[in-house]
């Protein structure tokens, strides 16, 4: 019959220790590897996105880098009105007053995201040339991994209770809301879909 010793049964706890550490360590690396790998693929999406002109003698412009002053993964930028904002949570006026605010009950990235922002007589008045927007402009909106580029589709004047244009959708919208000049009542309401 064997006879365990000490000797024996420390070596066996030593090595059933060092492969339930090995174990343990492995599982981490795969999933630290996987969270690096799909991390890696949302950067390469993000950063490798390039407009091409059908003219060949203009440039190729890359527009997918975040704007030098842009400090933060989540902000909005209208190209044609020369507007590049960071994006805050919630429409207090504190927020408001020093970003664009997100409708907190608004989705981040996928359905309408919902932002609003002053228009004039505030510190920043970022959607101060909202009304300017037309059909077809381009709104590119980043938050963290989402980079999204949308298509004005509507400019309009809503009523102020009207809640209608911030509801969940299925498709990918943008829905900017700002007041309108010497009409407490009214909102200016842009909507831009997903393109």
């Amino acid at each position: 019959m064997f006879k365990y010793t000490n000797i024996y049964i420390n070596s066996l706890s030593l090595v059933i220790s060092i492969i339930v550490f090995l174990i343990i360590d492995i599982a981490f690396i795969d999933n630290d590897l996987i969270t690096k790998k799909s991390s890696f693929k949302a950067e390469f999406k993000t950063e490798n996105i390039v407009e091409v002109s059908t003219n060949s003698s203009q440039k190729v412009e890359n527009i997918s880098e975040e704007p030098d002053e842009l400090k933060t993964d989540w902000y909005l930028e209208i190209p044609i009105i020369s507007l590049k904002a960071n994006i805050e949570e919630g429409t207090t006026k504190e927020v408001m007053d020093n970003y664009i605010g997100h409708f907190e009950e608004t989705s981040k990235n996928y359905g309408n995201v919902g932002l609003a922002a002053h228009n004039r007589g505030y510190k920043n008045n970022y959607f101060s040339r909202l009304k300017e927007l037309k059909e077809g402009d381009e709104i590119i909106y980043k938050e963290e991994i989402f980079y999204k580029k949308y298509k004005v589709i509507k400019n309009i004047i809503i009523k102020d209770t009207n809640w209608d244009y911030l509801q969940p959708t299925e498709e990918n919208y943008i829905t900017l809301i700002t007041c309108v000049e010497n009409e407490p009542e009214y909102r200016r309401c842009v909507i831009g879909k997903e393109i």
